[in-house]
């Protein structure tokens, strides 16, 4: 079994024949790690910084120092060296140096779609959710701005390409594929969207996904095989005891996936990734599917008090 390193509302969970508290007592936003570098690991505070581990949870110390929410963070597929990191207000950040130094990117705000971004329950402000390293190009990002714009960089973050037409605006996960030259996937409190050219243009296949506030992404070995969790809305997504589902599409239409999960009533929505086959994180505990139809739990000892929390990061490594 690989490692886990699950970010719920208060502590990051290391996971590996069982299950541990690796970092407890901060507010939590994102984890981040790298199959390569398994024993190193990012996780954003909301109030501080980036901290990293090297020993596999053990310790942690304070990795990117700054005075605000570190609200997403992506190790490069290409280099286990280089990893990105965004903040609210909105900011990206790049290290080549597995975290020792950082350097800011310039620009991101200069972006005119800027005058349109807020995050609505604090609504004068914004936040990178979501930085997503193109699998062919390590220059290339694809940066989700919470809320208001997908925006993209060419040249690792010299210059900006500003939100393009038929783009979600409400970005929570983006992810790629390694087989799948150009095709770019996100799942927006707006609903569910696609590119199969690096981002220029969208289409929005819906066909079946009855819940559109859709959060949670995964891929699987094959590029048309998505999973994504999602929910009527905003507040019944991000409650323990909220009413979530998970939908996989492989085709042109969406099903209900949910066979072997908890909920949807009484479950906040799950954290999705994939590794060899789909995990999702819930606050019932980590699941495993082969192909994203049928959910088994893994067998760990799930603590009582994290089914009180929201899932906000899965990295399998």
């Amino acid at each position: 079994m690989p490692t886990l390193y699950a970010a719920l509302d208060d502590r990051v969970l290391a996971v590996e024949e069982a299950v541990s508290d690796a970092l407890v007592g901060y507010d939590l936003e994102c984890v981040a790690a790298h199959p390569d570098a398994p024993r190193r690991a990012f996780a954003g505070t909301v109030d501080a910084g980036l901290r990293r581990t090297t020993d596999g949870g053990e310790t942690w110390d304070r990795s990117l120092d700054v005075d605000a929410r570190v609200t997403a963070a992506t190790v490069s597929p290409h280099d286990p060296d280089v990893v990105w990191a965004g903040t609210e207000p909105s900011a990206v950040y790049r290290s080549t140096d597995g975290g020792e130094t950082w350097a800011a990117r310039p620009g991101l705000t200069d972006l005119d779609s800027e005058e349109r971004w807020s995050f609505p329950p604090r609504p004068h402000t914004h936040h990178v959710r979501w930085i997503e390293v193109d699998p062919r190009d390590p220059d290339r990002l694809y940066v989700a701005i919470e809320a208001g714009a997908l925006v993209r960089t060419d040249d690792a973050g010299e210059t900006w390409i500003d939100h393009p037409a038929g783009a979600r605006r409400d970005n929570h996960t983006i992810a790629t594929h390694p087989d799948a030259p150009g095709r770019v996937y996100s799942a927006a409190g707006d609903g569910y969207a696609e590119s199969t050219d690096g981002g220029d243009t969208w289409t929005h296949p819906q066909d079946g996904l009855d819940h559109r506030y859709v959060w949670g992404l995964a891929v699987g070995d094959d590029p048309d095989d998505v999973v994504v969790s999602s929910a009527s809305g905003a507040r019944s997504a991000h409650d323990p005891d909220g009413t979530a589902y998970v939908y996989r599409r492989s085709g042109d239409d969406w099903a209900v996936a949910m066979d072997g999960l908890p909920g949807p009533e009484g479950a906040a929505r799950p954290v999705l990734a994939h590794r060899d086959r789909f995990y999702a994180l819930s606050n019932d505990g980590v699941y495993a599917s082969e192909e994203g139809y049928a959910w088994e739990p893994l067998d760990l000892s799930w603590s009582s008090a994290y089914r009180e929390q929201v899932p906000r990061g899965l990295a399998v490594v």
